[in-house]
């Protein structure tokens, strides 16, 4: 019986090198893997066009995605995974020094949904009692899962003759909080600071509090390809583990990474997170993790229920 072919989109990670070049192999799979777009492009791709078979996806719209009815699953494999306190940005002059110093303000960002932007929201909800209603929010562009913003929550798109960079440092905008850096801030303009300064200590801190290293894309997959072939699931994620494996291994090699000092950032990353921080499967620190990107995501108006993890994810 020939393999089962299916279209696997992902970044160009090291984590899932091994199978983009085929070192790898899912049992019983012909894997097609596609890693020529960037996290955007994907997603959208995915979003309006089912354009993949399996395609590593915001954890956030998945969860808006689900909630419509849209004929998907996951797969417990997390292939982003990115702390975000360091993602909020100021303009020095705005006078913007604590988090609460947000409320009433006008923040911009690509658009509303990325994972990132949902995470932050909640931690600055939660933790610094600014509420997301309490903040005029600008973005650029669409969203990948359509949704109608909830009572109190104004978002307010860009006109196509204006751009977030302008806005930004003419004071337009007092802050930004986006799922990337800003261009301005990787030029070192120095109109642009991050709102936490000392973000990664801030961020060591979150993590030996709470144990969560946030979650931003899950891994979906058609559901008909999992109703006709429920073994995919397993050999899918047994790979996913494999090339997960070998890289951990290739970059321990202190060779590989043209960094001076990566052995020792290698070493502290160990004693903070673990020897396996991007770890996959519903393991107790996962459903943490997702249970409070299920929150935030509800918090915030994009679902209509916190749904329960077994019932979205495909358990191998």
């Amino acid at each position: 019986m020939a393999d089962l072919k299916l279209t696997v989109a992902y970044g160009d990670y090291e984590i899932t090198r091994a199978m983009t070049d085929g070192r790898v192999k899912p049992e019983g799979i012909e894997l097609v893997p596609d890693t020529r777009f960037g996290p955007r492009d994907r997603h959208w791709a995915m979003a309006k066009e089912d354009a993949f078979d399996v395609c590593e996806f915001n954890a956030c719209a998945y969860f808006m995605a689900r909630d419509r009815g849209r004929a998907w699953t996951a797969l417990p494999v997390f292939c982003h995974r990115r702390f975000r306190h360091g993602f909020v940005f100021v303009n020095p002059a705005s006078g913007i020094k604590t988090p609460r110093d947000l409320i009433g303000k006008s923040i911009g960002g690509t658009n509303f949904q990325p994972a990132g932007n949902v995470w932050i929201r909640g931690i600055l909800e939660e933790e610094h009692g600014v509420d997301h209603r309490s903040i005029h929010w600008f973005t650029e562009r669409g969203e990948d899962i359509d949704f109608t913003p909830h009572d109190g929550l104004t978002i307010t798109r860009l006109r196509d003759d204006q751009d977030l960079d302008t806005m930004f440092l003419n004071g337009e905008l007092d802050a930004r909080m986006e799922p990337e850096f800003p261009e301005p801030f990787l030029a070192g303009d120095p109109r642009v600071a991050r709102l936490f300064e000392n973000c990664q200590a801030v961020e060591t801190e979150y993590f030996k509090r709470t144990g969560i290293f946030p979650i931003m894309h899950v891994t979906v997959i058609r559901r008909e390809i999992v109703d006709k072939n429920p073994w995919v699931v397993k050999s899918l994620f047994d790979a996913f583990n494999k090339a997960k494996d070998l890289a951990y291994k290739r970059v321990a090699n202190p060779r590989v990474v043209p960094l001076a000092f990566w052995a020792y950032a290698l070493e502290e990353q160990n004693r903070l997170l673990g020897r396996d921080p991007w770890q996959y499967g519903l393991t107790p620190a996962n459903r943490k993790n997702l249970e409070a990107a299920i929150r935030y995501t509800h918090m915030q108006g994009l679902t209509s229920r916190r749904a329960p993890l077994e019932e979205l994810f495909s358990i191998p």
